[in-house]
């Protein structure tokens, strides 16, 4: 679904942030590798991102419960432990690195809701050890990569050229969305739920009919884990969000039913789907037709996903949507109710980046977010310049 326009990604004035957080990912990236011993250095690293079958593996991303490839903490020492956390932290914001540390632990409290039943092929099936690693090619490289994930989090980072060229796609999910604490509760996507909900909820009559993609909400985000996104992508079916089949033909069927419950609870038909189903223009209300403060609203918002990225990367992507072009460009749809607890989704899409959320499932207690750029996920475009630059 590429398209023509600036592309945040391509080297340009910004080089020197991008610089600056590549050499820390860089540092972060060979202390990790130095740290393995030679079996776990076998699945931590492959090849170049510019071999084939590396880039095959590469672009396969999963947010389910499901084997995202790499090596995983729980089989690292508590040193290699903590040096692949630094690596991941070296590609998030401090907000960004506290919500993907806080979503990792919740797979205890999600083990404890589910009765410490749900097991997925595997001795524990919510493990806060069973999240993945992966280098692509050696750090320094002209062309390197890395890849982080597990149960709700999927991070993929390029780099090219000494300069950060992607961060996306970049999913943070959380289960339970909203869980009980000692005097309080948390939330970890509790502020990107809410601020949508204040710009929703602030829409008039005409502004909200144009906004409104469906009355119920669809039950999942509808680009799924695609490598690419284009126009008429709907909703994946969940068998097709794990890494191959289970051996276990029970566990074939619990996804199936699980996906199958999920459907009779939103209601939706093929046609519905199809509403729902990315498009280009995108749908929803254009940022043009809000007012001031909406569009304030909506600046906001948006800083909440691209502030996942280190504070260089962030403040790039701010002083984007600052300006009028880019924000213009941009376009809010909602689906499903607006009331706390409601089932509801939204997308934020404008000419490279979509944005989606979803918390439907579990009696909307289950949320799923996800930050792309059309144009520029896993750094296929920086990717493709270089070949073209290096192919004369």
């Amino acid at each position: 679904m590429a398209t023509k326009g600036r592309n945040l990604a391509a080297p340009a004035v910004a080089d020197e942030p991008r610089n600056a957080v590549a050499t820390a990912m860089e540092r972060a990236a060979a202390a990790w590798l130095d740290a393995l011993n030679p079996r776990q250095r076998i699945g931590a690293q492959l090849g170049s991102p510019l071999l084939p079958e590396v880039q095959v593996e590469r672009l396969r991303w999963y947010y389910t419960p499901t084997d995202h490839g790499g090596l995983p903490l729980r089989e690292q020492t508590a040193r290699q432990q903590s040096l692949a956390i630094q690596l991941v932290a070296s590609g998030l914001s401090a907000a960004g690195y506290t919500t993907v540390a806080t979503v990792m632990g919740l797979e205890n409290v999600l083990d404890h809701v589910e009765g410490w039943r749900a097991h997925w092929g595997r001795q524990r099936g919510r493990d806060p050890g069973l999240y993945w690693l992966r280098i692509f090619g050696d750090p320094g490289d002209i062309v390197w990569g890395w890849r982080f994930g597990g149960h709700h989090i999927s991070l993929n980072n390029l780099v090219v050229d000494g300069a950060v060229a992607s961060t996306t796609p970049c999913f943070i999910g959380a289960d339970p969305a909203t869980t009980s604490l000692l005097g309080g509760s948390l939330r970890p996507l509790g502020g990107i739920e809410d601020r949508a909900r204040m710009l929703v909820r602030s829409l008039n009559p005409k502004q909200r009919e144009k906004a409104l993609l469906h009355e119920s909400a669809v039950s999942d985000i509808v680009s799924g884990n695609r490598a690419q996104v284009r126009h008429g992508d709907a909703m994946m079916p969940m068998r097709d969000l794990w890494r191959g089949r289970f051996a276990d033909p029970a566990l074939d069927q619990l996804i199936d039913d699980i996906d199958r419950r999920a459907e009779e609870s939103s209601g939706y038909t093929e046609a519905d789907h199809a509403v729902l189903a990315i498009s280009l223009p995108p749908k929803g209300i254009s940022a043009r037709d809000l007012d001031s403060g909406q569009r304030d609203k909506l600046r906001q918002l948006i800083a909440l996903y691209t502030g996942r990225a280190p504070d260089p990367l962030a403040d790039l992507h701010a002083a984007r949507y600052a300006t009028e072009p880019a924000l213009n460009q941009t376009c809010f749809a909602w689906a499903g109710g607006t009331a706390h607890g409601d089932p509801h989704y939204y997308r934020i899409q404008g000419q490279d980046l979509l944005i989606e959320y979803d918390n439907t499932q579990r009696h909307a207690n289950h949320a799923h977010s996800v930050w792309r750029d059309l144009n520029a996920d896993f750094g296929l475009d920086s990717l493709a310049a270089h070949r073209q630059a290096h192919d004369h």
